[in-house]
């Protein structure tokens, strides 16, 4: 197991107001994870997963505790510091797909380089490749309305992993799919893991999913309620894509 950890988590505690009552979402939750594993963070309905994968992004801000990721502190950074992280540092694969109905395919996949401002030609032959390893390589020119869910999905993983980001983020990424399509986008998602040495964290609802990943951390009531090793990961990733 590698030495380093890709994300560091601190006494981290989120708290709402509502009706002049504080409700405690996450409550002083503490890990790290080592660079290039595979963690399901699982959990009833309202035990703070997607909270917890919001403040883990630097999406949002907790009420205390800290978050590091990368060698950043992400609790105490501008909204524009934090954006610049984002996209160089994180991927994300949502539950509903959240293309951009106006693009194609390839043109989806561009978008987290081109907001770098990326030359057009490199960056597109590498969403082409991209799009190509998720087994779309005849869907390039697809708009979202003709791609199917699993698709979409498809397209949204390209994305996400076309910064090479050192860390994903995915929330729900089957939620939406039947279970034979759910299954091979597992398969992409774990394999382009181990291709690019990415750090994948999963909040899923489903056993089988979070069997699949090296960690399981569950949380119950916004606080960890077991955190264990299914698969110990291996020391050095895979060669990375080029």
């Amino acid at each position: 197991m590698a030495d380093s950890s890709i994300l560091s988590v601190s006494e981290l505690t989120k708290t709402y107001s509502s009706a002049g009552t504080d409700l405690t979402v996450l409550d002083a939750v503490s890990f790290t994870i080592p660079q290039g594993i595979s963690c399901a963070v699982t959990g009833p309905s309202g035990s703070g997963k997607t909270t917890l994968l919001g403040l883990c992004a630097g999406l949002d801000q907790p009420s205390s505790g800290t978050v590091e990721l990368s060698g950043k502190r992400l609790d105490n950074k501008s909204e524009d510091d934090l954006a610049r992280i984002r996209n160089r540092h994180i991927g994300f694969v949502f539950q509903s797909f959240q293309l951009i109905p106006t693009l194609t395919a390839v043109e989806n996949v561009m978008v987290p380089v081109e907001l770098r401002g990326g030359e057009y030609a490199p960056v597109h032959r590498q969403a082409k490749q991209l799009l190509e390893e998720v087994g779309l390589g005849h869907r390039l020119h697809h708009y979202p309305t003709q791609l199917s869910g699993g698709e979409q999905q498809r397209v949204a993983i390209a994305r996400a992993f076309i910064n090479k980001p050192d860390i994903l983020f995915a929330d729900e990424p089957t939620g939406n799919l039947d279970t034979e399509t759910g299954t091979q986008v597992e398969a992409i998602l774990f394999d382009l893991n181990k291709k690019q040495g990415t750090t994948l964290v999963i909040v899923t609802h489903d056993n089988e999913l979070a069997r699949r990943c090296d960690r399981i951390i569950r949380l119950k009531a916004g606080r960890i309620h077991s955190d264990s090793y299914l698969n110990q990961p291996s020391e050095q990733p895979e060669a990375t894509l080029s």
